[in-house]
């Protein structure tokens, strides 16, 4: 029997912008499957729901993945594939930031194809418009919640960018935007570049580059509640 397909399939990151965003490749695979590993049910229901292309979502099976899986029980869920899955993130690319890449650790194992489809990446795009090297550049997800901790790796972020000349790119969870900006302004040198890329692909989106001591004298946005990632150069 020829072994299953797991496919990579990309979230929105704003509402309605599947017609801007989804190849139709991606959405031809999205109604050919019936399994889906999600990292939010009801999420996913909704995402397939907007898409209007048909599908029946009371046909579908959905298995949550988070943080805590384990991966004996992810094991045993992949290696009972009777047919082909899919993974959807929470938004973007599935395996990126995201625990699909769980998934894809043991579809390698279990020797199972991974296809990996086009789609929007809030950490690429951010980058595309950053103005900042492209070519040299590091991800390093959420940073610590205390203050003195988020001050002492914001420090050495901007070290790393003028040392290595590489592009730092970080994100928070949305409400926490707003405290995350004020301590990148109070902790870096006002040469330092910072670029916020807002509620990307949105239409209200917003994506600006300025120095530090810019951002202090032309204002700020409010980040609160917005999806946003942040990069130093």
């Amino acid at each position: 029997m020829q072994k299953p397909n797991i496919y990579l399939l990309p979230m929105l990151l704003a509402e309605n912008s599947h017609q801007e965003v989804l190849t139709p490749f991606a959405l031809e695979t999205i109604k050919s499957l019936k399994v889906f590993f999600v990292e939010n049910v009801k999420t996913t229901r909704r995402f397939i729901s907007s898409l209007k292309a048909g599908i029946v979502i009371d046909e579908l099976e959905f298995i949550e993945i988070n943080q805590d899986s384990k991966f004996e029980e992810i094991f045993n869920e992949v290696n009972n594939l009777s047919g082909d899955a899919g993974i959807i993130s929470e938004a973007g690319c599935a395996g990126v930031a995201d625990p699909g890449a769980l998934v894809v650790e043991v579809a390698h194992q279990l020797g199972l194809k991974v296809k990996p489809l086009v789609g929007p990446n809030s950490i690429l795009l951010a980058l595309m418009a950053s103005g900042f090297n492209g070519q040299s550049f590091a991800f390093h997800g959420y940073l610590p919640i205390k203050e003195d901790e988020r001050v002492k790796k914001l420090r050495f972020l901007e070290k790393e960018a003028l040392q290595k000349k590489q592009t730092q790119i970080f994100m928070e969870t949305p409400y926490r935007n707003n405290q995350m900006l004020a301590s990148i302004l109070t902790s870096l040198n006002g040469n330092v570049r910072l670029c916020i890329a807002c509620d990307i692909t949105a239409e209200n989106e917003y994506i600006q580059t300025r120095s530090i001591e810019s951002w202090k004298r032309k204002g700020l946005p409010d980040l609160h509640k917005r999806p946003a990632i942040f990069l130093i150069y």
